[in-house]
């Protein structure tokens, strides 16, 4: 397995940068994930809702909805002295959608968010990274604090694989935001001891 990684190599002493996607449906959370994990202020790209727009985005389940991410929103985490990670969060929107190509190059993973109210949305989300073997781990955020079902449950309904990690989440909880990024950089390395590959970090 291969991914998109920067030629150079990063400074001494200088911590390892690994660039990763926030991805899912229109309204899972992408955007107030990448805020809450953030250490910086985040970068967002979102405009109000238009009666336009109502033609084309599917609104059903998440009525309340008032703004949208039109490009991207990012953000960074420090995992640790060593390791920093540069978050991208993806536009939800189908018509944004010819943005995500350009987003994943240099990305070595991607958290999907899923919204369990409507699985369906982020379909697409997890199609994109198994065609492009982008490893990921599948979030499933809890609106309102609330998980109803299993993670095994969710992992039945979205036919996953058993090698990519479900797990609960709120995308409102720092602490939780940051789990997910650490089982997913997890697997970014078991994923490399089995091929017996270590990733060059972006930059």
């Amino acid at each position: 397995m291969t991914h998109p990684v920067a030629s150079a190599e990063p400074a001494a002493g200088a911590p390892d940068t690994v660039k990763i996607l926030i991805a899912g449906g229109f309204g899972v959370g992408k955007t107030t994930m990448v805020g809450s994990v953030s250490e910086i202020a985040p970068l967002r790209t979102e405009e109000p809702l238009t009666i336009a727009g109502l033609e084309v985005d599917d609104l059903k389940g998440i009525e309340e909805k008032r703004s949208t991410t039109v490009a991207l929103d990012f953000g960074r985490i420090t995992i640790s002295a060593d390791l920093v990670l540069y978050l991208f969060g993806t536009p939800g929107q189908q018509r944004f959608w010819f943005m995500w190509n350009d987003l994943a190059v240099g990305a070595l993973g991607a958290v999907v968010l899923i919204d369990v109210r409507r699985p369906e949305s982020s379909f697409a989300a997890i199609d994109f990274f198994e065609r492009r073997c982008i490893p990921f781990v599948v979030a499933v955020n809890g609106f309102d604090g609330l998980h109803p079902y299993p993670t095994e449950e969710i992992r039945e309904s979205l036919a996953l694989p058993p090698h990519v990690p479900v797990l609960l989440c709120d995308a409102r909880e720092r602490e939780s935001c940051r789990d997910v990024l650490i089982a997913l950089i997890d697997r970014l390395i078991d994923d490399a001891d089995e091929v017996g590959l270590h990733p060059s970090p972006t930059r």
